[in-house]
């Protein structure tokens, strides 16, 4: 094994495969990243569901769920004798910490990933058992803002695969406005309507209705009403090669989005498409639009609506530009790779055949 060579365990919550049939933002993470270490040619061991189809060793969970006690007790039991039957170099987890708990201890260097909420009392623990040897990842600055100087947290952006998505560097005059995500008031559908009727221009909105009441009165009160199958119009969801066209044929993304999202991965796909991104300057936004560059950071719906006129200022190849270099998979890999090299050196010791 050269030196260059890792040999790593990730794991993931048991609920979903990786990659998704569906949804499932952590899992897409999951398998880019899986793929984009092995083309590197690390040795790769993915605990997940049983149904994964990942080019790596997968192994599998004794349970398809974590909740109730027997359940996270058998998938605890399982990772945690395969971590220390086998040596590791690095051991990464994007599920629950919890089922690191009998390894946390060990000297090798441990990672735990953050792409949704942070639960402060799990990283207390995770420092207090782990001793120093575990770090922490946000998928954006501003998710992991409170822990900013502390030395074992780092930012790692999410991204998408560059060859999933083409840059279409012109778009029809009459191109229209997109909005792409779960239909629900915290994302800003509304708002995108909005926008684009005062405007003038036509919108497309994508994405899944969530499951329960609130949602779907939301949608019947707020979305509904607007549609007329010309100007306003919804598409429902879309699969991944459907939205490579539904961004790469639009003007912009309209991302007003109401909460301070930790990464809002479509605005890493627009930008693969050459797609500029409108945005409410909260969450993670304004570490991914770059004002007049790829898109315009808005602090109200009135700027939106004025960016919008302005769409042709930016230039749909540095879009794309920006987006391979700062959320591309090889770029999210290897900032990986980087983390996991600074981590083993520091730890001294590398697994060898």
């Amino acid at each position: 094994m050269s030196a260059e060579s890792y040999r790593i365990a990730l794991t993931v919550d048991p609920e979903i495969p990786v990659p998704p049939k569906h949804y499932g933002g952590i899992e897409r993470v999951v398998d880019m990243l899986v793929r984009g270490l092995m083309e590197r040619g690390h040795q790769v061991t993915l605990f997940a569901h049983g149904d994964s189809s990942v080019p790596c060793k997968v192994e599998s969970y004794p349970a398809n769920g974590s909740r109730g006690t027997l359940n996270l007790i058998r998938n605890l039991s399982h990772v945690s004798a395969r971590l220390l039957r086998e040596d590791f170099d690095v051991v990464h987890s994007f599920g629950r910490l919890a089922y690191l708990l009998p390894v946390l201890p060990l000297s090798t260097p441990k990672i735990m990933s953050y792409q949704r909420g942070i639960t402060p009392r799990s990283v207390a623990w995770g420092n207090r058992l782990s001793r120093g040897t575990l770090h922490f990842t946000g998928c954006s600055k501003n998710q992991m803002r409170d822990y900013a100087k502390c030395d074992n947290w780092h930012a790692v952006y999410n991204g998408v695969p560059a060859t999933s998505y083409q840059c279409r560097k012109q778009v029809d005059a009459d191109a229209p406005l997109v909005f792409l995500g779960r239909v629900e008031k915290i994302k800003g559908p509304h708002v995108a309507i909005r926008v684009a009727q005062r405007s003038g221009r036509k919108l497309r909105i994508a994405g899944n209705v969530p499951v329960g009441a609130e949602h779907q009165a939301f949608f019947e009160s707020e979305i509904q009403p607007h549609l007329n199958g010309d100007s306003i119009v919804y598409v429902g969801p879309v699969d991944d090669i459907q939205k490579n066209t539904f961004l790469g044929q639009a003007a912009a993304l309209i991302f007003p989005i109401e909460w301070a999202e930790p990464f809002g991965i479509v605005m890493a796909e627009a930008l693969a498409c050459g797609t500029p991104v409108l945005a409410f300057p909260k969450g993670s936004a304004p570490e991914v639009v770059q004002h007049g560059v790829n898109g315009f950071l808005c602090q109200s719906e009135e700027e939106m609506v004025t960016s919008v006129s302005r769409i042709g200022e930016i230039d749909r190849g540095e879009c794309r530009r920006v987006f391979e270099e700062r959320f591309s998979d090889r770029a999210i890999v290897d900032d990986y790779v980087n983390l996991y090299r600074s981590l083993i050196q520091k730890n001294g010791t590398h697994a060898d055949n």
